[in-house]
């Protein structure tokens, strides 16, 4: 047996590491599984070779399937001083007949545990509420069925996956096995189809870690004599400390693979006037008095959102496209509202859906048809707007005119870039398949965001996707925050706002904190402390509250700018486990070296709650809010918490 050894991790170079499904070969166990497939279980190794750059080691292992000539190359990376790697897989086909691949895997690992001591962990996604994880014993999702008896594996396999454009309008692209405090967590870095699935084998389990398929996504790829494809990349990390320490494992790794931006350090309080504010009707009228009140409690930068380039009778959502500011709503211009921004000392950013264009724009008849997703020769339509296809360089040509305007001409220093329709299965347009069309734009769209960033290496870019629908890290090593959901009710942000920490970086995790002129003291320090372990998206109608609230708000921000420089450190746990949607009590914590912060929330309930805190025994100090007629009490590790009224949350600093 030849073991490969890369950081914390071990390949048997005598078992499958690639499962690929090529058409008229198919699987030699028929079922719902990636695994057991006819070339993956004719592929032979053919040797290997390693190299260090840069912090990381690479091995290239090279596997060869002798009847069709395909090879595959099994990249794989591990990271100095964490215990993850990152993989993928180039196929070549080196035979002499064309070959078309319906799946291929970036990961498998072939477990050695029995299941019945593992227990699987997943996250529910949709819009509104994200972030929902569930789990359950590992046995009860996969049934003995007695494979002694029968002398052959189940077929199925516990599997979710994501599908279309919103690659996580259903599920997280990450999952987290634990036994006891062992754990592995891993995650699917891409923005189109994918599938992650576990299952028994033998006498233990399987992982498999994919990109979009034939069966799920409608993907094919027909690979000529010669020609080679590259699966999506996909990474798995392993902790000593359960549940936690995998999210905190796959929080440093994360850090290691982003693009660098000096937004990482800074974390800067972005003011946006849409959530519970203007809701996507900006005028200047409406506009100059919440920059004023953004810059008066220490905003760093005001994002102008959904609207400003609404000159539309019949309203913009079907007419958006050509992103030029609407003359009616900005009677002086937009550079007026603008320029009240930087002399306010903030940076102004604007909103842009720059995948769409809605059927009633003049774009929609001047760019070249080729250039929108088609299906069966029928240019894509979906809700009223359609798909730019990002291969297609007159796309990619008016979005850079576009970008490099309003960047260039109009001083934007933040783009919040919005995508509001799912594209289906994909485009057949240059394609071998609806999903192949899907993914090449999605790669395309990629660079396209490289290549802002080259040029405008200072502007800051927040990918959204109706809130939190495509928070994977395709996207987000690229972006520099992301948004994690558009819910307009306080009261049910604090579960996504506790769990976000398992789809992003806390530095990355936008989140709204919307306090209103009716809340009281208590509900706008709730939803504040929402957003103080994250990234600070304030909104509201500041400019209408009193001098109390004000002062509330203000103290927030005064408070969130001296812990933000450990945010970019620390790691997440939960005290309390991760939150269930309705859970009445919440608690966060971010853990760096040194220092150790905790947000607890209280949305109903008994009004006092007790919380485990290991080797944080007798040393609590409420941040925020200063005031607080919140009660701490320590019995040896665990910490009483009181918090005499519902709907109010405290900020704690441990050391």
């Amino acid at each position: 047996m030849q073991i490969l050894r890369l950081g914390s991790f071990e390949f048997d170079l005598a078992r499958p590491l690639v499962e690929v499904l090529v058409s008229g070969h198919g699987s030699l166990w028929s079922g719902q599984r990636a695994i057991e497939t006819a070339v993956g279980a004719r592929l032979t190794y053919q040797g290997h070779d390693q190299r260090t750059r840069d912090g990381w080691r690479e091995a290239r292992i090279t596997l060869r399937d002798q009847e069709t000539g395909l090879v595959a190359r099994f990249h794989v990376e591990a990271p100095t001083g964490i215990p993850a790697i990152r993989s993928w897989v180039e196929l070549t086909n080196t035979g002499p007949d064309p070959l078309t691949v319906q799946a291929v895997t970036s990961f498998v690992h072939y477990g050695f545990e029995w299941p019945d001591s593992l227990t699987l962990h997943w996250a529910d996604n949709e819009w509104l509420a994200e972030c929902r994880w569930q789990h359950r014993p590992l046995r009860d999702l996969l049934p003995d069925v007695n494979r002694f008896a029968h002398q052959h594996d189940p077929r199925s396999c516990f599997a979710i996956g994501g599908r279309g454009s919103w690659s996580t309008s259903r599920h997280l692209p990450t999952g987290v096995l634990t036994s006891g405090t062992a754990s592995l967590a891993w995650q699917i870095e891409h923005s189109g189809g994918w599938r992650w699935e576990v299952g028994t084998r033998d006498t233990g389990y399987y992982l498999a870690l994919l990109g979009p398929t034939d069966e799920y996504n409608q993907w094919r790829r027909r690979l000529l004599p010669g020609e080679s494809f590259t699966s999506v990349p996909a990474a798995v990390v392993q902790s000593t400390a359960g549940f936690d320490g995998a999210i905190a494992e796959l929080t440093r790794y994360r850090r290691r693979i982003r693009r660098p931006h000096p937004d990482h350090d800074r974390l800067p309080v972005i003011f946006n006037d849409y959530m519970n504010t203007l809701m996507g009707d900006p005028t200047t009228d409406r506009l100059l008095p919440l920059v004023d009140a953004a810059a008066d409690v220490g905003a760093e930068y005001f994002c102008i959102d959904a609207g400003w380039y609404d000159d539309d009778a019949e309203g913009w959502w079907d007419a958006v496209g050509a992103w030029e500011p609407a003359t009616a709503r900005f009677p002086g211009g937009i550079t007026e509202v603008l320029d009240r921004i930087r002399d306010r000392g903030m940076v102004p950013g604007l909103w842009l859906e720059p995948e769409v264009v809605g059927v009633r724009s003049p774009i929609a008849a001047t760019l070249p048809d080729d250039a929108f997703f088609h299906r069966d020769g029928v240019r894509l339509v979906e809700h009223n707007r359609h798909q730019l296809d990002f291969r297609h360089p007159a796309a990619r040509a008016h979005m850079d005119k576009v970008v490099d305007r309003l960047v260039n001409d109009l001083g934007a220093g933040y783009l919040k870039l919005d995508h509001n329709i799912n594209a289906g299965a994909g485009t057949d347009v240059r394609a071998d398949s609806p999903g192949a069309g899907l993914q090449e734009h999605v790669l395309a769209y990629y660079q396209w965001l490289d290549d802002i960033l080259d040029r405008h290496p200072d502007v800051v870019i927040e990918s959204c996707a109706s809130g939190g629908l495509r928070m994977d890290y395709g996207m987000l090593a690229r972006t520099q925050l992301v948004s994690t959901s558009d819910q307009q009710d306080f009261r049910h942000y604090p579960p996504i706002a506790a769990s976000a920490p398992t789809a992003a970086l806390p530095e990355q995790t936008a989140i709204w904190a919307y306090p209103q002129p009716d809340f009281t003291l208590d509900e706008i320090a709730f939803t504040l402390c929402g957003a103080m372990l994250g990234r600070v998206h304030l909104s509201g109608f500041l400019n209408r509250m009193d001098e109390d609230q004000l002062n509330l708000v203000t103290q927030a921000i005064e408070i969130y700018r001296t812990i933000r420089p450990d945010l970019t450190q620390a790691v997440p746990f939960w005290p309390l486990g991760l939150p269930e949607w309705t859970s009445p009590w919440l608690a966060l914590g971010m853990r760096t070296n040194d220092v150790t912060y905790l947000t607890v929330w209280r949305r109903g309930g008994p009004g006092e709650y007790v919380i485990d805190l290991p080797r944080q025994a007798g040393d609590a100090e409420i941040l925020y809010p200063r005031d607080s007629a919140a009660k701490l009490s320590w019995a040896g590790e665990q910490l009483t918490v009181e918090l005499p009224h519902e709907r109010s949350a405290i900020l704690l600093k441990l050391r």
